[in-house]
């Protein structure tokens, strides 16, 4: 468990550009279950999350269509929102950070630690507007 204030202005970094915060498995299951389309974000303090995920997630919403929904879980914090949110991202193994966009609370489109470790944020704003063009 990372001490609250080391992770407050990573928390803040998404919940100024409209990222609601999720802390119980109740919460996640809500908004991803909502009719719509829900982008939740499995936040980190890694280095990744600060160059590239955050700021590849926030770009994406220039984009004509966008998720109805946005949400984020803190990795190493928020342990039951993110095992929740983890059991509905199943195939995919765990990873954090990550990316994953619902549609009426099926897995439509998947960004993994993979896909974000060493790529620049505006990749990773394009690959999350292609999604969002497909099913927003």
């Amino acid at each position: 468990m990372y001490p609250a204030e080391l992770v407050k202005p990573m928390r803040e970094d998404l919940a100024s550009a409209g990222f609601e915060e999720l802390y119980t498995a109740e919460a996640v299951e809500k908004a991803i279950n909502q009719k719509g389309t829900t982008l939740v974000v499995v936040n980190s303090v890694c280095g990744c999350a600060a160059a590239n995920a955050r700021p590849g997630a926030k770009m994406s919403l220039d984009n004509c269509k966008t998720p109805d929904h946005l949400v984020t879980v803190f990795a190493g914090v928020d342990t039951e929102a993110v095992n929740a949110a983890r059991d509905l991202m199943v195939p995919f193994p765990p990873s954090s950070p990550s990316m994953a966009l619902f549609k009426d609370g099926e897995l439509v489109h998947m960004i993994e630690r993979h896909h974000i470790e060493g790529r620049p944020a505006e990749l990773i704003a394009e690959n999350l507007k292609e999604a969002y063009n497909d099913y927003c």
